[in-house]
């Protein structure tokens, strides 16, 4: 299959739906191109035990963009629900509600810790803040207790590394979780007593499964005039001066004035035509994703708990979060004589844990349950999915190395690359949307790509922080 379009996404993501969305809108002839069966890419969702489940923890942050969050309602009507959160963290032996609130936190936690931690409040402004590592950075910020009992365990679980060894710039992404333990010690230190919440708690979450966002994207883009093309996986990016021509795996050779590229740096390195350097293939190779599996235990008996997450910082147990994806939502087509619970393992493709069959993979969702005080599994069903690059690893040392390879992907006339992976960052699903609104905003009415307002919109992006899902 041949075709000449004016814009070509390589990603059906979020990012890539959303551009070409808009692109289309705009009146450009696009393509997009997704490697997999179905479009959504970790957003998507899909059917266990006649339930809809999610691929991880997905929420839509309240502080969405104003336009966005428009397009989003006209998209999905009603569907799209505000809902209250209802998740908690493991700190000790205590389960405590996500958003913290003073009050619980001065009742639940033993006094010697929270002595520990309204000290660690008192004294942080005389601390000298080390940038260096997440480690350093964070205990500055929080203070030893709240590091050793928490941050420190979450890094090491998350990352597979200790927080020393973490750049700075993952703290500095997590600023609204590090402000909740911060707010939450100088509220202990005013008064005990006081009722007060660290933050406030909410977000949007659509009626049938987070994948319904994604899948109304899609059927907006065909509406719109996308032609998209699933099972077309990219094998070679070739930029020439008047084009780009863009082949797959099964012979399919695509011409367009433009591409957007939510590929993986490295791997969009590996398959560029010119080549990149060999600096920057090097450096490439340096920039890591940690892998994720995520277990579907299906619950014979109802709903296994009243929340939509639980988060384990607990060493002793490799899962990371439990999540009952039927909590998040109020959708009277789940069932009610079961439910499925959501286990996240972050972990390398060459970590033992990896390789376990499904019934192994549960036991330990078993054990995480035991460890933590968490309800019996009445597993009737379970089955796993395995990604192998869910998010980025910041490491220390590693911005040099995204430096060589995002300068170099910045110089290729007729490619912008986009998305999480694309621009190897960790965001969510709001902050996707907006870069790749920037992104189709840049193109000229000529069809020519202002690289000075996608630079200026990056900019804007970098500079707002980040949020992750724990905070």
């Amino acid at each position: 299959m041949t075709g000449s379009y004016d814009l070509i996404v390589i990603g059906a993501g979020p990012a890539g739906l959303a551009a070409a969305w808009r692109a289309a809108q705009r009146g450009l002839k696009v393509t997009l191109l997704e490697r997999a069966d179905h479009v959504g890419g970790l957003a998507a969702s899909f059917e266990v035990g006649g339930v809809r489940v999610d691929q991880g923890s997905h929420r839509l942050d309240p502080g969405t963009p104003p336009a966005i969050l428009h397009d989003l309602r006209a998209l999905l009507g009603d569907d799209l629900q505000q809902r209250r959160r209802t998740s908690r963290i493991r700190v000790g032996d205590q389960w405590l509600a996500l958003p913290l609130r003073a009050d619980e936190v001065a009742r639940r936690l033993p006094p010697s810790f929270l002595a520990r931690v309204a000290r660690d409040s008192a004294v942080s402004k005389f601390r000298r803040e080390e940038a260096d590592t997440y480690g350093g950075l964070v205990r500055n910020r929080v203070g030893p207790a709240l590091y050793e009992s928490i941050y420190g365990p979450l890094a090491e679980k998350q990352w597979g590394m200790p927080g020393d060894r973490i750049s700075a710039e993952q703290a500095r992404r997590q600023t609204d979780r590090l402000g909740t333990w911060r707010v939450a010690a100088r509220a202990l230190r005013r008064s005990r007593k006081r009722g007060t919440s660290a933050t406030g708690g909410g977000y949007y979450y659509p009626r049938t499964g987070f994948g319904q966002l994604v899948e109304a994207l899609a059927d907006a883009a065909v509406t719109a005039g996308v032609e998209i093309r699933c099972e077309a996986e990219v094998d070679r990016v070739r930029v020439t001066e008047d084009e780009v021509e863009v082949s797959t795996q099964d012979g399919d050779v695509i011409t367009g004035g433009l591409v957007f590229s939510t590929l993986p740096l490295p791997v969009l390195a590996r398959i560029a035509r010119p080549a990149p350097s060999l600096t920057s293939i090097e450096s490439s190779a340096r920039l890591r994703y940690r892998a994720m599996l995520l277990v579907y235990v299906v619950h014979q008996g109802g709903r296994w708990s009243p929340h939509d997450s639980h988060d384990i910082p607990d060493p002793r147990t490799p899962v990371l979060r439990i999540s009952e994806p039927a909590n998040y939502r109020n959708n009277p087509d789940d069932p009610v004589d079961r439910s499925v619970l959501c286990a996240e393992i972050p972990c390398s493709m060459t970590d033992d844990v990896w390789g376990l069959d499904d019934e192994s993979l549960a036991d330990l969702v078993d054990e995480a349950l035991g460890l933590t005080g968490l309800p019996k599994l009445n597993r009737v069903h379970v089955e796993s999915r395995r990604i192998g690059q869910s998010y980025p690893i910041y490491r220390v040392g590693y911005e040099q190395d995204l430096t060589d390879v995002d300068t170099w992907a910045r110089m290729i006339r007729r490619v912008v690359t986009l998305g999480r992976q694309g621009l190897f960052v960790l965001e969510n699903i709001d902050q996707a949307l907006l870069l790749a609104y920037g992104a189709v905003d840049a193109i000229r009415d000529d069809g020519r790509f202002d690289r000075y307002a996608w630079t200026v919109a990056r900019e804007r992006f970098a500079r707002s922080g980040y949020v992750d899902g724990l905070s």
